[in-house]
């Protein structure tokens, strides 16, 4: 490895630990809290079972204006919310809450996508059925789609690490803000390639577990 590479392989593994820790956080809260909000703007939509316009608006809209900021603006924004959340608005941790906030709407215009790619017989039959609400959501159209669903969420996660780059900006570190410092700022370009190859290795590995894990799950439908 080029000398630079090796002056600076502390930084490097604790800007890799920092990446992960931001986007495992932005994860879990897009699986917790993103599916939910994408099956309730399913359910809310116009010709499904719960129909309802005034919630459907709401919800809808605040995902809409959520996606609508620019990621940078909206990290600015969202510093005093921050602050009241975790008590800083500097730090790795600080930075999970924006990333947190854009990865739930993000994916749950995925979810809601993905579940309105279910046939409608799957929710006739069901409902013909007498399922429940939950048993409709858990059994059916969470099982019909989930291929689509964990496609979504390995869209959702490289996405997730490229607003991590600019995490830098509240002192969330990461690699894209090791590669900013110590690449760019500093001239040298040996660091500058060697955090892009990482981000490219990370980013594949991430696209080809998503892809095998989607077509296993599509296979046993």
């Amino acid at each position: 490895m080029p000398e630079s590479v090796v002056k600076y392989q502390h930084e490097i593994w604790q800007a890799i630990g920092e990446t992960f820790v931001m986007v495992g956080i932005s994860i879990t809260a897009a699986v917790l809290i993103g599916l939910p909000l994408g099956t309730l703007l399913y359910l809310f939509r116009r010709g499904q079972r719960y129909q309802n316009r005034p919630l459907f608006t709401i919800l809808g809209s605040l995902v809409n204006i959520i996606r609508s900021f620019p990621f940078l603006l909206l990290v600015v924004f969202m510093i005093p919310f921050t602050r009241l959340i975790v008590g800083t608005s500097i730090g790795t941790l600080a930075a999970t809450v924006p990333l947190s906030v854009i990865a739930i709407a993000y994916y749950a215009r995925l979810v809601e996508q993905a579940l309105l790619d279910v046939p409608k017989g799957v929710v006739e039959a069901a409902s013909s059925m007498g399922a429940s609400t939950l048993q409709l959501v858990v059994k059916f159209l969470y099982v019909e789609a989930r291929s689509s669903l964990v496609l979504g969420l390995t869209t959702a996660t490289i996405s997730f690490i490229s607003y991590s780059t600019v995490m830098g900006i509240v002192g969330g570190g990461g690699v894209g803000d090791f590669a900013i410092r110590y690449g760019y700022q500093r001239f040298e370009t040996e660091i500058m390639v060697f955090t892009i190859i990482i981000m490219i290795i990370l980013v594949q590995m991430i696209q080809f577990t998503g892809s095998r894990l989607s077509r296993w799950l599509d296979r046993r439908s």
